[in-house]
């Protein structure tokens, strides 16, 4: 990158860029995220081009487990020592907003933005109509299957409806062989809540209707009952299923070692997948969510993640900061026309959000694992981004997970889950 093409930047995005000899002194800015250390080493390798053309600008990059990402955003946030910038879940955008711990965009980096990213996906990372951030990542949701095991129980197809996945479950499980038909994942809220949450819209359900739950409709009756019905089946096995999302634990495991027949899970685990199971990767089918009988086609429950600022940062690092990010996600930062960040991103198998970066790995997006999880973005809705939407997430992984040990009934864990939504966002409300 020359100072002729960051002068061409400066004047198209309206950011304070200024030649390396214009800074008078360093300025540090850091990035926290909880990417794996082979992530962090590609991000670390964007900041050192950055640094060529800009260096007076300093960034280093802090990861952490994603568990404790949002505490240790919330715990060093509100100084300004805490990290310059931050990669967060969309979900957690509203509280942070509220708390004014994430600066709003510059008006050039929202111009840009909403130019070069769909609509869905601004308006996730907007809160009430304030841009906080630059999309990245987008992440759906499908059914993955062992073709091996499909053939030696004799199913020639993926599932399409509920009534096929519970009979391809039953046949698939083989419990003297210590072998589940279908995988359910638990102690990890996101992976519980997202592939519930996509079985009941492939149902015609909702989580969120007009601001407030709706656990208790029909649809989502049924989705309990589904998952009701796969346990008593035998067809999923609880102890089988414990995950987090650094490792995917044992879930992961069983599902590498030919141990489990299906799961529902999103595409950024296709590294994951690769690591584990090497050539036999090829053995891993996609298909869409089956669909419900009160659905009318596959749907996936979508979300989105995000960079943002921080608020208390001084206006120097602010600066430093969007400067950075615009130039991460512009095409000048990657290879052949995409970002650097959609480069990091495609290394993980996730989805990248900016239109011209989709164009730029429509190659790697047509393989055979990733094109089953682009063939859903059109119907994809997106996860509710609400206030309180993380204490809403956590509680009803609680009540799945209860559903899952046999604790309670698809009935009560229907009113339970309701009940406990309403109070959560009524109270986030206030």
């Amino acid at each position: 990158m020359t100072l002729a093409w960051t002068s061409k930047i400066a004047l198209a995005t309206g950011l304070a860029i200024l030649p390396a000899s214009a800074w008078a002194e360093t300025t540090n800015i850091s990035y926290l995220t909880h990417w794996s250390p082979e992530t962090v080493a590609l991000l670390e390798a964007a900041a050192k081009d950055y640094s060529k053309d800009h260096p007076y600008v300093a960034v280093t990059v802090r990861a952490v487990p994603f568990g404790d990402l949002l505490t240790t955003l919330r715990s060093q946030g509100g100084g300004s020592d805490g990290p310059t910038i931050g990669g967060i879940y969309d979900l957690w955008l509203p509280e942070l907003a509220r708390d004014k711990l994430v600066a709003p965009a510059p008006e050039a980096v929202a111009s840009d933005v909403k130019q070069a990213w769909p609509a869905g996906v601004v308006s996730a990372a907007s809160v009430g109509g304030t841009l906080y951030g630059i999309p990245n990542e987008i992440d759906v949701y499908a059914l993955n299957y062992n073709k091996d095991l499909f053939k030696e129980a004799g199913i020639e197809a993926a599932p399409k409806t509920w009534d096929e996945l519970r009979e391809a479950a039953k046949k698939l499980t083989k419990k003297d062989a210590g072998q589940q038909g279908f995988g359910m994942i638990n102690s990890w809220a996101a992976g519980v809540v997202h592939p519930f949450a996509s079985l009941l819209v492939s149902n015609g359900g909702d989580l969120v209707k007009d601001g407030k739950p709706a656990l208790d409709s029909k649809q989502a009756g049924e989705t309990f009952q589904l998952y009701e019905e796969l346990i008593k089946d035998g067809a999923s096995e609880p102890s089988m299923a414990t995950a987090d999302a650094n490792t995917t634990g044992p879930f992961l495991d069983n599902f590498v070692s030919g141990k489990t027949g299906m799961i529902i899970m999103a595409n950024w685990w296709e590294s994951a997948l690769k690591s584990g199971m090497g050539d036999k990767f090829s053995n891993i089918a996609t298909a869409p969510i089956p669909v419900g009988p009160s659905g009318d086609k596959p749907h996936s429950i979508s979300y989105s993640w995000m960079t943002v600022v921080n608020a208390k940062a001084g206006d120097g690092e602010q600066k430093a900061a969007w400067d950075f990010l615009a130039w991460l996600n512009s095409p000048q930062s990657g290879k052949n026309g995409a970002s650097a960040m959609s480069d990091i991103l495609m290394s993980m198998g996730i989805l990248p959000s900016r239109t011209s970066d989709i164009d730029a790995h429509k190659d790697k997006l047509g393989s055979d694992f990733l094109s089953g999880y682009v063939s859903v973005l059109a119907d994809a809705k997106p996860f509710p981004v609400v206030l309180g939407g993380q204490e809403f997430s956590e509680s009803l992984q609680q009540t799945v997970e209860a559903l899952q040990y046999g604790q309670v009934s698809a009935k009560d864990a229907q009113a339970n889950a309701q009940t406990d939504a309403t109070s959560i966002l009524e109270r986030a409300a206030k």
